[in-house]
Formats: C-alpha cells, structure tokens, sequence
C-alpha cells in the first residue's frame, strides 16, 4: 500500500531535511545583501558582526565559510543558517563573498 500525503504548509516550513527547491542566483545575492548585512553592515564593512569584504576573509578557504554560514560561530551572534539554506547554497553564498563571482 503507498500513502501520498499532501502538505498545506509552505516549503519553508515543512521539515528542513525535506529537498527545497533551490533558489536561483539572483534570489541568493538578495539573501546575502539583506540578511548577511544586516548584521555584517549593509556594505559588508562590519557592524555586530565582522566585516566581509573579500580581504577581510582572504584567509578563510571557500570550504571555510560554507561550514560558518550552516553551522554558525558558537560563542558569537553568528547563527547556523543550515535550517534555511542548502549546502550548495552555502556554498554558493561562500564564492559570492570571497570573489562576488559565484559561479
């Protein structure tokens, strides 16, 4: 016997193991500029949080940043973000960040 159930809930609130849609670039470079910088300063020169202008992160490696941005900074205001976005997308948000060329 095969259940189908249907879920009245949006994506984001269903279950965060559950596969999301992906979101595109544009919809991720809105979520850098606006969610990142809100504590990150809206420039990224720092605010609660530190700057993240390209040098200011020179020495964290793409693999670096994509594990702070889903796992958060334990002991800072830096929240794990693994709930809302995917690994890929952390990634992508990382290269973004380090290069503004994420692709």
């Amino acid at each position: 016997m095969m259940l189908t159930v249907f879920s009245s809930f949006p994506a984001s609130a269903q279950n965060s193991t559950l596969e999301r849609p992906a979101r595109n670039a544009h919809d991720l470079e809105q979520m850098v500029r606006q969610d990142c910088g809100s504590c990150h300063g809206m420039t990224f020169k720092g605010g609660l949080g530190s700057p993240l202008l390209p040098e200011n992160i020179a020495h964290y490696s793409i693999d670096d940043l994509t594990t702070i941005i889903l796992d958060g900074l334990p002991g800072t205001a830096m929240p794990p973000w693994r709930a809302i976005v995917t690994p890929d997308e952390a990634a992508w948000m990382a290269r973004y960040l380090k290069t503004g060329d994420p692709e």
